[in-house]
């Protein structure tokens, strides 16, 4: 596959060291430290997929400007979801291609599917309460993380009398509390706890590494060339 790259920190160089090594090319970096190359200088016949790993305030665009060129685009971007459903539209308008996801550890969405579970059940049981706790290394923008952002909507679908979410701890017994912490290096670690008088009980999912988002996001990018819409790792997963 012919890929560009979409922002060139940690993700973007693992991506392309991985990519290579998968025997795909990457036919361009698009980053401020590649000021000459530019999404405008490619489409279809150049790139089979755009890979966009880069900061809230500069995704959005760049991934209006891939849908503009018609080139696929996987999007691992997070904090900027309150645009989400322009660049749905222009999707559908355009006959394009989006593949979105907050995280694209195939074990991290095993825990997404495992969270829904565990929510609908430990509500049918009553007398528990739950929270999301996520803890990322200092140099991460974004907070809660886009991966405690789903979960806590997963919970959120399941869990009747939580309404809604708030990024501290919270008495009010309709709000998810989402604890955020960073510290050191950590990759990224997702804690959700249901605690009652009696017990506690946590689902963790912990990346020992950061090739497992960089393997997710690659496979994202060999599957969506031949589909077309909006996508996302339930539909890479089947799950």
């Amino acid at each position: 596959m012919k890929l560009l790259l979409i922002g060139y920190g940690k993700m973007g160089q693992a991506i392309e060291a991985q990519a290579v090594a998968r025997g795909h090319q990457v036919v361009g970096i698009v980053d401020p430290a590649h000021p000459d190359v530019r999404i405008t200088d490619f489409d279809s016949t150049s790139v089979d997929a755009a890979i966009e790993f880069t900061h809230p305030d500069a995704a959005f665009a760049n991934v209006m400007a891939c849908l503009q060129q018609g080139l696929p685009v996987v999007c691992g971007s997070t904090g900027w979801l309150h645009h989400f459903a322009e660049a749905q539209d222009l999707c559908q308008q355009t006959g394009g291609r989006l593949f979105y996801a907050s995280n694209y550890s195939v074990g991290v969405n095993l825990f997404f599917h495992f969270n829904e579970y565990i929510a609908a059940k430990m509500h049918q049981f009553g007398g528990y309460d739950v929270q999301v706790r996520e803890i990322h290394h200092t140099q991460k923008v974004d907070q809660p993380s886009g991966t405690a952002l789903t979960a806590a909507e997963g919970i959120l679908r399941h869990f009747p009398g939580k309404t809604t979410w708030r990024n501290d701890a919270t008495q009010n017994p309709a709000e998810l509390a989402i604890l955020s912490e960073r510290t050191g290096q950590v990759v990224g670690t997702h804690i959700v706890t249901y605690s009652s008088a009696v017990d506690r009980i946590e689902l963790t999912h912990e990346a020992q590494s950061r090739e497992g988002f960089v393997l997710g996001a690659l496979l994202a990018a060999e599957w969506l060339p031949g589909h077309q819409g909006v996508f996302g790792m339930q539909d890479l997963l089947g799950l």
